[in-house]
């Protein structure tokens, strides 16, 4: 049994939907040029998420070999 959590192949999945959606993330900011306060704190949030994400795909994929 490989305990709670997903397993290997999910947390792949995870891995590239996150580094998929930071790449996204960096190329809207490089040719948007965000200004206003509000497009700040939505691209500060995508990016904790998509962050946070990835971290914990590769925390779960180095814990699980």
């Amino acid at each position: 049994m490989s305990g709670p959590g997903p397993d290997r192949r999910e947390a792949r999945i995870y891995l590239v939907l996150s580094l998929a959606g930071l790449a996204i993330l960096v190329g809207a900011v490089l040719a948007g040029g965000f200004t206003d306060f509000g497009a700040i704190e939505v691209v500060a949030a995508a990016a904790l998420f998509f962050g946070g994400t990835a971290i914990w795909a590769v925390r779960r994929l180095w814990r699980r070999k």
